[in-house]
């Protein structure tokens, strides 16, 4: 099959087609006909050299798929031949064809393949921080920075949808539309507004009772300056770095939680867990088109470096798509 190989650690135009073996079915596996993946941050990390798979992954960048099921283990009995999925993967989703535990796997129903691949990785994520870790409740604020962003415009969503109030941050007066658009209450454009200060105001100087953060640095700090007494503060990402001269004393005095976690290192058992409770939460809303995955582009796998170059090129709202065809 073709797959996309990493020349070395490097650019986008480290990147090329192979010819390797198909993958080779395990109990409880599936080989999917590949027809869209998804394009994520981790995978420019990974072909940077700085995010190597887990030793059990395969080493081909691509973190979620949707196509066709084309092969399965003896054990699998949740589905046929022909079936149309879409599955978070450890690995191996740029290429023609991928293992797909059964457990993970989800149907596409009414969703397009470029629509089913834009789905897996933002939803399980924001699904697994916000919801299982954070506990969001209905009726309770909730605070998204990168509104726009994958993460931060599913979150919005997800947020809306079980009952919650909404503030997000975001770069430019377009994204604030955009972010508006998506259900956000109150949307902050943190280049010429300080987001503690309009957020505590909004809240009438409660505060927000969760934080979803993908940004990190002197965000940290500030997060718990506009948390509430008991909120939670959920790290999902760090995109300026770790925080320095950092003040702990709010974290201690509001008794503050702040948590973090990655999806890709995640058991089998996790990942499964997280997709039985969006089949039975979500899915139906993602059929109905209630909420809706967004797509920013879609590439030919073999534009996988314009693909990669699209993604670096800056602050892009919606997902970037590979396709097979």
């Amino acid at each position: 099959m073709t797959a996309v190989d990493i020349i070395e650690p490097g650019d986008a135009d480290k990147l090329q087609l192979i010819n390797i073996p198909l993958p080779k079915l395990s109990a409880g596996y599936m080989i999917v006909k590949v027809e869209a993946a998804g394009v994520n941050r981790p995978d420019i990390f990974q072909r940077k050299g700085s995010y190597p798979p887990p030793e059990d992954a395969s080493p081909i960048m691509g973190l979620e798929v949707s196509g066709t099921v084309v092969a399965m283990a003896d054990d699998v009995t949740q589905w046929q031949i022909g079936d149309r999925v879409c599955a978070l993967v450890a690995g191996g989703g740029y290429a023609e064809y991928c293992l797909v535990h059964q457990d993970i796997a989800l149907p596409l129903g009414n969703l397009t393949f470029e629509e089913g691949a834009a789905v897996p990785e933002n939803f399980f994520t924001v699904w697994a921080n916000m919801f299982q870790i954070g506990q969001l409740k209905q009726g309770e604020t909730v605070l998204i920075h990168g509104g726009t962003s994958g993460i931060g415009s599913v979150a919005i969503m997800l947020a809306k949808a079980f009952g919650a109030t909404v503030i997000t941050t975001v770069g430019s007066d377009e994204k604030v539309s955009v972010a508006k658009s998506l259900g956000a209450d109150c949307v902050i454009n943190y280049r010429n507004q300080d987001f503690v200060s309009v957020a505590l105001e909004f809240t009438a100087s409660h505060g927000v009772d969760i934080v979803v953060d993908i940004i990190g640095g002197d965000y940290v700090s500030k997060n718990y300056m506009v948390a509430a007494k008991f909120g939670r503060i959920i790290q999902i990402g760090m995109m300026k770095g770790n925080p320095t001269n950092l003040n702990m004393m709010p974290m201690m005095v509001k008794r503050l939680q702040h948590t973090g976690s990655t999806m890709r290192s995640r058991s089998i058992d996790e990942k499964i867990h997280i997709a039985k409770e969006l089949k039975q939460q979500v899915w139906g809303m993602l059929q109905k088109g209630e909420i809706k995955p967004i797509i920013n582009k879609v590439y030919r796998l073999e534009q996988v470096t314009d693909a990669h170059n699209h993604m670096e090129s800056g602050d892009l709202f919606g997902k970037i798509i590979l396709i097979n065809n």
